[in-house]
């Protein structure tokens, strides 16, 4: 049975018009954490410009080949294993990387390490879209979204909603500068990256 995500078909919307306007002049992206496969279906058909290249951890592909087995489109790569717990990032280098509801359920070393792994194979140029619920300097943006971060440090404590100040810290080390910080729809964000010239 393929696997299903309310989250994603409630979020796929506003997130397609930003991307619209963040890949506009991409051809390649790289999509970090693609869980059920969802997004990575409906961003190939709502942008035929892109070639559009899913990952995730090994237990989740099986359900994103059959999400892209239904779709069976030319501009969507097969998805492959990308764990930020053992990291093997492919050699290829993307016009854009888009990620989803991901920092906030791994813990802060493997936030480190997506960072770093996003500068080494991001084109100079290409930007990080990063969608999800953020906090500032301590504060979070919502009562909900309080709830949800004490919610996630129950169930494992290195998880949590990341704050966008640590995340600016580790993006100026690996050359990336923030050029869009984007309100969304029920108290989440898409925070837009853009690699430096030369980093």
């Amino acid at each position: 049975m393929k696997p299903f995500a309310e989250a994603c078909e409630e979020n796929k919307w506003p997130i397609l018009a930003v991307l619209q306007q963040q890949f506009a002049d991409c051809r390649t992206i790289l999509e970090i954490g693609s869980g059920t496969g969802q997004h990575a279906v409906f961003f190939a058909e709502q942008l035929p410009h892109l070639h559009w290249q899913p990952s995730d951890v090994a237990e989740n592909l099986p359900g994103i080949r059959l999400w892209q087995g239904e779709s069976q489109r030319d501009d969507l790569a097969a998805p492959f294993v990308l764990d930020l717990r053992k990291p093997a990032w492919p050699r290829d280098t993307y016009d854009g990387i888009f990620s989803a509801n991901t920092v906030h359920i791994m813990g802060w070393p493997a936030v480190e390490i997506l960072f770093e792994g996003v500068a080494r194979v991001l084109a100079p140029g290409g930007r990080f879209c990063l969608y999800g619920p953020f906090k500032y300097d301590g504060v979070h943006t919502s009562e909900n979204n309080a709830r949800f971060d004490t919610g996630l440090r129950q169930r494992d404590p290195v998880s949590g909603v990341r704050d966008v100040t640590d995340l600016q810290r580790l993006a100026g080390a690996a050359g990336l500068s923030l050029v869009e910080d984007i309100e969304m729809p029920v108290n989440n964000r898409t925070l837009v990256w853009q690699k430096n010239p030369g980093a």
